[in-house]
């Protein structure tokens, strides 16, 4: 079972990637219904983002909430908005995908 604090964390990482993804469709905020959207979400994201601060270190929650955004983000991009990566960019987020890993799976600094 998810221990709550993970739960926020997955619910601040869902909602950023959905802000993030309106924020792309808002064209610079000229359609407004899709920025106020983003807003909404980016507000929620926040919200559940200062939820496990409480209980893991920043820089892990960050790194968790960032890395997995960077990869959703990045696909969502690439099936939604037809932005393709090149080889190192992929590579990049690859590298980012690991260090997730390692943070998750070895360090002493998260509740196991």
């Amino acid at each position: 079972m998810v221990s709550k604090p993970f739960l926020y964390l997955a619910i601040a990482i869902v909602s950023e990637v959905i802000g993030t993804s309106l924020l792309t469709a808002s064209h610079g905020f000229a359609r407004w219904g899709y920025a106020v959207a983003s807003l909404a979400a980016y507000g929620c994201a926040f919200y559940f983002l200062s939820i496990p601060l409480k209980t893991i270190p920043t820089g892990v929650v960050y790194a968790i909430w960032s890395g997995i955004g960077i990869v959703l983000v990045s696909a969502i991009g690439a099936l939604f908005f037809k932005q393709i990566l090149d080889t190192p960019a992929l590579i990049g987020i690859g590298l980012i995908m690991v260090g997730v890993l390692v943070i998750n799976l070895f360090s002493g600094s998260m509740p196991h």
